[in-house]
């Protein structure tokens, strides 16, 4: 049987489009991937980043689960040190009242955004990520039905239970997730290196929880689905030079085609373009063939789908050319 399959929102900002538009297209996403049958869409938070438009999950969350009926929806993930715990129970536990069995928290510990603001908008202390395991058990006492703090309760939040799942792309997150007993995802898409080191531990070292008796892993991986292997490989090389052009452009460097080119086939642009080491693209045979190795190569139980196509369009033909073939 193969493994379930979720999908990635970036919410991306295309060139010569509003934000509200890219909200928009995150609706009929959703809209699209529940008709299709994947069981969840989850998105990340990140600030100031021009072409994302995440900033904030648990809105984004409420405003798509209100045009959707049964895919579940989730923080892929929030990043909990710029947050009070308390806060976020809040949030996820009005989300839970409002969609009933469909909220999904998932956690991470990585700021987001850049380091001018990480500590000047967004005021977050610098040394907030060391208190991450603590601020995970807070924030699963706020959701359950103790509290923390003796005569303080959330309100919604309080007895939701919303599930938690750590997020990470290195051994910390593994190492975490395994000792508290939470399913872990790892971020493979972006962030390959440690992805295998990581399963094994956390599989290896898992601690069983009531709410867990068994590990849980999710392993992103991107895909590239088209009608054909060249038509594959074309929108591939879109994605390359847009991956290329973004992670230079938040480096302050605005690039001509003529430079594009240049650092795409530099060792610079390559290293960039590594990062999406884990992509399964061409037809719909070859990309369940290489899932299929992947989720024995991952240990993974589910897979979480970063889409990679040429445009909104290619997505949502990649998103059903893949559950066709791994849905059914």
């Amino acid at each position: 049987m193969n493994a379930p399959l979720a999908l990635l929102d970036f919410c991306t900002i295309y060139p010569g489009e509003s934000v509200g538009d890219s909200l928009q297209r995150s609706v009929e996403f959703a809209q699209h991937a529940e008709s299709l049958g994947y069981s969840r869409v989850w998105y990340a938070e990140h600030h100031n980043t021009t072409t994302i438009a995440s900033s904030s999950p648990a809105v984004l969350i409420s405003h798509v689960g209100a045009r959707t009926s049964t895919i579940r929806l989730g923080s892929g993930g929030v990043m909990l040190p710029n947050h009070s715990p308390y806060v976020i129970a809040e949030q996820f536990g009005m989300l839970a009242e409002l969609y009933p069995d469909r909220i999904d928290l998932g956690l991470g510990r990585a700021p987001g955004t850049d380091q001018q603001t990480l500590g000047r908008a967004l005021r977050r202390d610098p040394r907030a990520a060391e208190r991450f395991p603590e601020d995970v058990l807070e924030l699963q006492a706020w959701l359950s039905d103790e509290s923390p703090l003796p005569g303080v309760v959330a309100t919604p939040g309080r007895g939701t239970n919303v599930p938690l799942y750590i997020l990470g792309s290195s051994m910390f997150g593994a190492s975490l997730a395994a000792k508290l007993g939470l399913p872990y995802s790892f971020a493979s898409h972006f962030a390959p290196q440690h992805l295998v080191d990581a399963t094994t531990y956390y599989r290896e070292n898992y601690e069983p929880s009531e709410r867990y008796p068994e590990p849980h892993i999710i392993a992103a991986v991107n895909v590239t689905a088209a009608p054909t292997a060249e038509d594959a490989e074309r929108q591939t090389r879109i994605v390359h030079r847009n991956r290329v052009k973004a992670f230079m452009g938040q480096r302050g460097q605005v690039l001509d085609d003529a430079q594009l080119d240049t650092i795409v086939n530099s060792f610079q642009g390559q290293q960039i373009i590594d990062m999406l080491r884990y992509t399964a693209r061409g037809t719909a045979d070859d990309v369940a063939e290489y899932l299929t190795w992947f989720t024995e190569h991952s240990k993974a139980d589910e897979l979480m789908i970063s889409l990679q196509n040429g445009s909104h369009e290619e997505v949502l033909a990649g998103m059903e050319i893949l559950s066709r073939r791994w849905l059914g």
